[in-house]
């Protein structure tokens, strides 16, 4: 698959999901972020939010392997952990999650704290979405109207990202390709268009996330 040794999981966006486990109520949110620094101030921001709540347990992954969080007054290894494994297994990074918990009077236990920020951390990534960061080529391909509609589906069979569309005496469409593609859609073009079409203008390379 081209561009998979580069292939980074990101979240698609933000994401927030809520449910309630006898009577304590749990808020997941999530947000991507770059740096540690982004990752604070998101937490700092949920922390105001909802400050008259018991709990705002937090955790940030960012590529590279930096790994943070808290329990925040959670019994040790209920919150962060937990929260920190749903992302390690799904693979995704360069995001930070807080569970806010607004006790609701029943102690649910290690195990019940255990589940509760687990399901709190996967519904919130959910509620995200996942996007996968490729290094792309970008291309310029020029093409008569009546060809338009085949181009654009053969760069979606591809596997390649409509950037931008610029309509003229031609249309021309500035194409994402994924990595190492951009041999074999140069050969799906000439052989679509009967090499009428000329070889796409190579524009240079760009790292984009795109969902999945």
């Amino acid at each position: 698959m081209p561009g998979q040794v580069t292939d980074i999981l990101v979240p698609a966006g933000a994401g927030e999901a809520e449910y309630v486990e006898k009577r304590s109520r749990f808020i997941g949110q999530l947000f991507p972020v770059e740096d540690e620094a982004e990752a604070r101030a998101f937490i700092e921001q949920v922390k105001k939010k909802h400050y008259d709540a018991r709990h705002n347990c937090w955790c940030y992954l960012l590529k590279g392997g930096v790994e943070r969080y808290s329990d925040d007054g959670e019994p040790q290894g209920t919150a962060g952990v937990p929260m920190l494994e749903v992302f390690r297994r799904e693979g995704v990074t360069n995001l930070c999650c807080v569970v806010t918990r607004y006790f609701g009077g029943v102690l649910l236990g290690a195990g019940g704290l255990l589940r509760a920020y687990t399901k709190a951390a996967k519904d919130a990534l959910d509620a995200a979405g996942i996007a996968v960061v490729r290094t792309w080529t970008r291309a310029a391909v020029r093409c008569p109207y009546p060809l338009y509609e085949r181009v654009c589906r053969l760069a979606e069979q591809q596997g390649a990202l409509v950037e931008d569309t610029a309509y003229a005496e031609d249309v021309t469409l500035t194409l994402l390709l994924p990595e190492g593609g951009l041999e074999h859609f140069t050969a799906a073009l000439t052989e679509l268009s009967a090499g009428t079409v000329a070889v796409p203008e190579i524009l240079g390379e760009v790292e984009k996330s795109a969902p999945i």
